[in-house]
Formats: structure tokens, C-alpha cells, sequence
């Protein structure tokens, strides 16, 4: 494993990190002086703005012939966000559940996660499987947005005008939106280069590093968020930021990529997918104890992530 391979690979994750967050930041910015609520630009800018480096890698790998690390990538985030980023917040504080997003989210998160496993079956995501995913994504969001609107919720829109405040103008907004696309696009060839340049010195698939060191690279921008949601006391933004970044990284991530080329699923086998939908349907049960993960459940779903990636090393 070579010194250059990290380093790309490190300096690679700063630069999406950075990058997203320029996107996110202008973006939000140049929406909200155009006139659009701060409660539409969280639910839509804010919330896939987050996952901008997953589907910016994914689309890397992809169009390189390395569409395994993408398929990798997206099942690997799937699992690493429920079973590692909630487990590690309920570890530092247990995690209340709003009744909606066991009712709603969970459900949904859970049919889109077989409706991927489905159209798994012949071995890859194809143009029209594609076409379904992003469907599926744009109706979901618009129905989000509909709904969040309906509810007239003071509360939640101040939260998101308080998070989104800020002094950008029109032009240094742009600026940002292009610096954002532009570290995210620099970041991912040096993360995926640095990648394939460790799984090849080691020895393992690139299915293999997209499940494992793609996955959880690409996810820290979650980590962190429930993290610092769970210390201070925010379950609710903890737990819908993991559910909602699940059901995007399968149908706006793999959408996308598969619109653009096909995804091929070699080296991804049916024990990934049945650890991704038992992570899904697990939150089911833990969330309805007491409408709580509690610390034991946490340590219980980091415990079974670290059997998981126990068993993918080879």
C-alpha cells in the first residue's frame, strides 16, 4: 500500500468535504435571494447537497469502468449510516424517534431498499432501472415538499432560516456553487484514484473498498451531522438525516449514475444486500421500543457493523 495512494486518498476526502460544503452554503444561499422558503431549500439544496459526494464518486467510478465501487458504495453507505453513524449517536445519547418518521420514512426507506434488490437480480442497474429511481426521487421530494408546506410549521421553518442565514451576495453565491463543483470534482479523482491504488496493493475488489473505504469516507458528512444532533439533543435531525440520505443514495445516487452508464453489480452479493435490508428493517422494531434507540441498542448496531466488516476482509 503506497504513501501516494493515502495521501490521495485523504486529501481527496478534504476536498469533497470542502467542496460540498461551498455547494451547499452558495446554493442555499442564491435560493433563498431568489425568494425560495428556507424551509424548501433544507428539505431539498440542504438535504442532497449532503450526499453530493456520494454521487459525485459514485459517477467517477462509474464512468472509469469501476461501476462495482459505485454499487459498493451506495449498499456500504446504506448499512455504515444505520448500523455505525446511529449506532455510534445512540451511544453518546440515546435517540428519541418522531411517531412520523416510523409511520412514513422507515417504511419507505425499507420498499425502495427491496425495489433495489429487485432490480438487482439480473446483475446490474440499467438506463430503465435508472429512469425508476430518479422518478421515484423527484415525485418523493415534491410530495415532501408539498406536504412540509401544508403543515405551516413555524417552528421548523425558523430552524432552517436559523441554520441558513448568512451574508452572500448573488455573485460570490455563484462563485461558491462553482468552487463547490469544482473541489467535488478534484476530490473524487483523487478519492477513487487513491482507492483502486489501495485495493489493487492489497488485493481486495473494488466491490470490496466501495463497501468498506469508499462507504465510509463519503459518509463522515453524516457522521458528523448525527453526531453533533445527537450531543446536542437534536434525535429527530440525527435519525431523518440517516433515513433520508439512505433513500437518496438509492434512488438519486444510483439513478443518476445509472442514467449516465450501467452499474454492474460483480462483487456485490446477496449476504451485502440482506445486511443492507436487515439494517433497514432493524430500525423498525428498535425505533418502536419506546419511540428510542437506547445506548444498548447502539452499541448492539455497532457491534454488528464491525462483525460485517469483519467478514468482508479477506
Amino acid at each position: 500500500m503506497s504513501f501516494e495512494a493515502i495521501l490521495f486518498l485523504i486529501i481527496g476526502l478534504i476536498l469533497l468535504f470542502i467542496g460540498a460544503e461551498g455547494l451547499i452554503r452558495g446554493s442555499s444561499a442564491l435560493a433563498l435571494k431568489i425568494g425560495i422558503t428556507p424551509l424548501v431549500v433544507g428539505l431539498t439544496v440542504v438535504a442532497f447537497g449532503t450526499s453530493t459526494p456520494e454521487l459525485v464518486v459514485s459517477l467517477k467510478a462509474a464512468l472509469i469502468g469501476n461501476s462495482s465501487i459505485t454499487l459498493g458504495n451506495v449498499v456500504g453507505s446504506n448499512i455504515a449510516n444505520i448500523a455505525l453513524i446511529l449506532g455510534i449517536a445512540a451511544l453518546i445519547r440515546p435517540l428519541d424517534v418522531h411517531a412520523t418518521v416510523i409511520r412514513k420514512e422507515i417504511p419507505i426507506l425499507i420498499a425502495f431498499t427491496i425495489l433495489m434488490i429487485l432490480l438487482l437480480l439480473d446483475g446490474e442497474v440499467g438506463f430503465i432501472d435508472g429512469l425508476i429511481f430518479v422518478v421515484a426521487i423527484i415525485s418523493y421530494t415534491i410530495i415532501n415538499i408539498t406536504l412540509a408546506r401544508k403543515e405551516k410549521n413555524a417552528e421548523v421553518e425558523n430552524q432552517f432560516k436559523d441554520g441558513l442565514k448568512n451574508k452572500f451576495n448573488v455573485p460570490l453565491s455563484i462563485i461558491m456553487i462553482v468552487a463547490g463543483l469544482g473541489l467535488l470534482i478534484l476530490g473524487a479523482n483523487l478519492f477513487v484514484n487513491g482507492a483502486i491504488s489501495i485495493a489493487k496493493s492489497i488485493g481486495v475488489s473494488d466491490a470490496i473498498i466501495g463497501l468498506t473505504i469508499v462507504a465510509i469516507g463519503t459518509s463522515l458528512p453524516e457522521l458528523i451531522t448525527s453526531i453533533v444532533a445527537s450531543y446536542k439533543n437534536e434525535s429527530d435531525i440525527a435519525v431523518g438525516n440517516v433515513v433520508g440520505s439512505n433513500i437518496f443514495n438509492i434512488l438519486g445516487i444510483l439513478g443518476i449514475t445509472a442514467l449516465i452508464i450501467t452499474v454492474n453489480a460483480e462483487g456485490i452479493n446477496f449476504i451485502d444486500y440482506g445486511v443492507m435490508f436487515f439494517a433497514s428493517i432493524i430500525l423498525l422494531p428498535l425505533s418502536k421500543t419506546g419511540f428510542k434507540i437506547s445506548r444498548f441498542e447502539g452499541a448492539f448496531l455497532v457491534a454488528g457493523y464491525i462483525a460485517y466488516i469483519y467478514y468482508l476482509l479477506p
